[in-house]
């Protein structure tokens, strides 16, 4: 990594099972079964990914062995972020193809938070847990009203997760939410209490990264948790329009420079600060995951050289 990227920054994929990342990331061409079960090694050597979002953690569960896997994997100075599962995040039960089936009584449960995710992920990372994601889906529209509840829940399950700085000192725990209601000093107060931070999530069902910069300064200062998820032109309901717009992922489509530069921003204030910034990237931000990370690592980095 350069000297003008600061250490704390560490900026990676969503996920990195791709078949049309060859040349970009991988040296030859592989099936995506391949990629899933032994890219992860090859992902880990690229000279700017630091980090990596196990997405997969949000559609079941995994265990300690499966964590314990994917450490073994990278070396001592990668660390991994890691989404929660739905079964806690998620307060509809929802059918195979994602349809609302009945309200979820999981949704926000200390108890499955740490048995289903907080100690498996620690136990099987160790050291190389970053963050830990609580993207909280979108909620049924009835209980926009309960908000109150909703976050004394939310507070409930954070304060009973363990404590991650003995095993995991670069651990962070972030939250974050796909509806507008949840913002606010009242989540703020929620996160400081917790020691936990907001994630910022750049998504169209979200504010563009302004609207959501007051939640980042109402708790600083602290460490930065960012996950790029979709570019705002397909809207909030876009995304498997932008997946398949973009395959097969080996060139930027729709390039959002104006979020790149407002995040770079945002990354190079928080690691001047002294803080870690995760930042992880999905192919649906711009069409190419690993060409936007470049991108964006080049901004910060002119960012400071501007200084």
């Amino acid at each position: 990594m350069s000297a003008d990227l600061p250490a704390q920054a560490r900026v990676g994929t969503s996920s990195w099972n791709y078949p049309g990342w060859t040349d970009l990331v991988w040296d030859d061409v592989y099936a995506e079964t391949a990629l899933s079960r032994h890219g992860l090694a090859a992902y880990a050597r690229h000279p700017l990914f630091r980090t990596v979002s196990l997405d997969r953690a949000f559609y079941r569960p995994l265990t300690t062995e499966q964590y314990a896997a994917y450490a073994s994997q990278v070396d001592d100075d990668f660390r991994f972020v890691v989404k929660a599962p739905a079964l806690v995040t998620d307060a509809t039960v929802r059918g195979e193809k994602g349809q609302a089936l009945q309200p979820n009584p999981a949704f926000l449960s200390p108890e499955l938070a740490i048995a289903e995710f907080a100690l498996p992920a620690l136990q099987g990372l160790g050291h190389k847990l970053g963050a830990l994601v609580f993207q909280i889906s979108p909620l049924p529209g009835m209980l926009h009203a309960r908000m109150p509840e909703l976050l004394e829940r939310l507070s409930r399950m954070l304060q009973a997760l363990p404590e991650l700085a003995t095993q995991a000192p670069d651990a962070v725990v972030a939250v974050e939410v796909r509806d507008p209601v949840w913002l606010g000093p009242e989540l703020a107060a929620v996160l400081k209490a917790s020691k936990a931070t907001y994630c910022l999530g750049l998504h169209a069902k979200m504010p563009p990264i302004e609207g959501q910069l007051p939640m980042l300064r109402a708790l600083w200062p602290g460490p930065l948790v960012c996950r790029w998820n979709l570019n705002r032109l397909h809207g909030a309901y876009g995304y498997e329009d932008a997946a398949d717009r973009y395959l097969p992922y080996d060139k930027l489509v729709d390039e959002d420079v104006e979020t790149r530069r407002a995040l770079a921003r945002v990354v190079r204030a928080t690691a001047e600060a002294g803080y870690l910034a995760y930042v992880t990237i999905s192919n649906k931000a711009e069409g190419s995951a690993p060409l936007s990370v470049e991108k964006l690592m080049v901004e910060i980095q002119a960012q400071g050289a501007s200084r």
